[in-house]
């Protein structure tokens, strides 16, 4: 794995990356990042989920000029839904350097929408058919783009976008850069590639066999804030024998291993921070039962072999299922079998279903674990310990002593105190957990037709001062200019 601090990102946008709680990128962040960012033309392979609004957005803010308000990035998207998502991703990556993202959809009145983007925008998402609406009346001008994306290219074709797609690179500075991501390669695509793209360069992401055998897996609803609780009282009552508890960034692994330990977990963490002696020094701990819970991201957990971990907790879901896969595969190895817990926010439901779906399986739902169903649990642990000190049966040395007691108190009193001296009474001290962004699924509901005339669900009023200058139309690849098409009736 990689970690976005490798690929030369700027510190305003890696501020965003911490604050969303991303450290690791994804494959395809890690492999089209870099090429987008030394000015390549890319086209990317690879399914939803996979992270792809980071891989275009970081590169293509990278290149603008936040001082200049004038649209310098255009993504087009096929449906309204992704073009809102897609512009909220973009505009907290970029809210450290002060670039400012607007969706531009049908369904929403044209006017408003103009004087939206007289505001100044300096990136646009877009839905096509709107987009050349725009572009028509001269109410987008593309001739200070830098960086174009064509996203879920296959998409548009299967709704019928495929001419305006054409139209819309045609008008487009042929010297400019143009991402183009979709999940499938048909010829349409490819000739798009390779008529209206500069050599581009090609990530594909192969489509793994992504399956998990030997693991139950199972899933927490819970909100935010309840999650640390609901991870202490599962560790009460099930009491695994060595658990690894995923999260998404170094501060979240110190924050969880502390609060284990104040509420008296032998707990360490690992993450890039620490030095490789203290990774191995913690690991050494774990493989040797001193430490029962390995608090970790998923960085510092890459190339792990470690035996006997009865339960994997991604205490923060993972952003794409291959991460999934990898971490829940520490856990039903050599045949054992393995538990695999995720806490998953209300707002990350659509994640999970896709996890779900990429690896074939099915999580169960699990009740989130109440206090005194922990408390009962350490009960029962205690009790556990009695019953195999019992079946040794090398207690004649003490039956004078417990026959004096049994004199004194009955029977269920003395098992009673018993079990209080070994039963582990937790210190409920509260515990904080600083908050991280969830994960949310592109919600593309593919309408039929055209994208956008119903009902306005975006953005509003977002921008700067006025953009000047009138669109002269752009050049094409072959360097010829376009004409627009003005006998077309705008789709509003």
């Amino acid at each position: 794995m990689t970690t976005f601090n490798e690929l030369n990102i700027s510190q305003p946008i890696m501020k965003a990356l911490e604050n969303m709680g991303f450290e690791e990128a994804t494959p395809i962040q890690a492999e089209t990042i870099p090429l987008a960012l030394e000015g390549n033309d890319v086209i990317g392979q690879a399914q939803t989920g996979t992270g792809k609004t980071a891989a275009f957005g970081i590169p293509m803010l990278e290149k603008i000029d936040a001082s200049q308000k004038k649209i310098q990035g255009l993504v087009v998207a096929p449906t309204r839904e992704l073009a809102i998502q897609v512009a909220e991703e973009i505009n907290r990556l970029g809210k450290g350097k002060g670039i400012r993202t607007m969706s531009v959809f049908g369904g929403q009145h044209m006017e408003r929408q103009i004087k939206a983007l007289k505001d100044g925008p300096q990136i646009v998402v877009a839905t096509p058919g709107r987009l050349l609406d725009h572009m028509r009346r001269k109410t987008i001008n593309t001739g200070n783009i830098e960086t174009t994306v064509l996203d879920e290219a296959d998409e548009m074709l299967n709704m019928g976008f495929i001419d305006d797609i054409r139209d819309i690179l045609k008008n487009i500075p042929a010297d400019k850069q143009t991402l183009l991501f979709s999940a499938t390669m048909p010829k349409e695509i490819r000739e798009i590639a390779t008529n209206l793209m500069n050599t581009p360069k090609e990530v594909k992401m192969k489509a793994k066999e992504m399956t998990v055998e030997n693991i139950d897996q199972y899933f927490i609803e819970i909100p935010e804030k309840h999650k640390f609780d609901t991870l202490t009282n599962h560790l009460d009552i099930y009491a695994p024998t060595l658990a690894i508890v995923f999260a998404r960034t170094k501060k979240r692994v110190d924050e969880i291993t502390d609060g284990l330990q104040t509420r008296g977990f032998r707990a360490e963490g690992i993450h890039g921070d620490l030095t490789q002696g203290k990774r191995m020094s913690v690991l050494n701990k774990f493989k040797n039962n001193r430490v029962d819970v390995l608090v970790a991201t998923d960085v510092a957990a890459r190339g792990l072999d470690i035996s006997g971990v009865t339960h994997v907790y991604n205490f923060d879901i993972p952003q794409d299922p291959e991460s999934y896969v990898h971490r829940i595969g520490r856990t039903g190895r050599a045949g054992r079998a393995g538990e695999a817990i995720s806490f998953i926010t209300p707002r990350e439901m659509a994640h999970l279903h896709l996890i779900e779906k990429v690896t074939k399986s099915k999580m169960k739902r699990m009740v989130p674990p109440t206090y005194q169903e922990a408390r009962r649990g350490q009960q029962q642990a205690a009790a556990d310990k009695l019953r195999s000190t019992i079946e040794k049966k090398e207690l004649q040395e003490y039956h004078e002593t417990a026959s004096e007691l049994l004199q004194d108190h009955d029977s269920v009193t003395v098992v009673a105190a018993a079990l209080k001296m070994l039963t582990k009474e937790r210190r409920n001290a509260p515990v904080n957990i600083s908050s991280v962004q969830p994960i949310s699924v592109k919600k593309a509901q593919h309408n039929k037709g055209r994208s956008g005339n119903k009902k306005f669900y975006g953005n509003r009023g977002q921008g700067g001062p006025k953009q000047g200058g009138r669109n002269q139309g752009g050049r094409n690849r072959k360097g010829n200019y376009q004409k627009r098409r003005n006998n077309r009736k705008p789709n509003n």
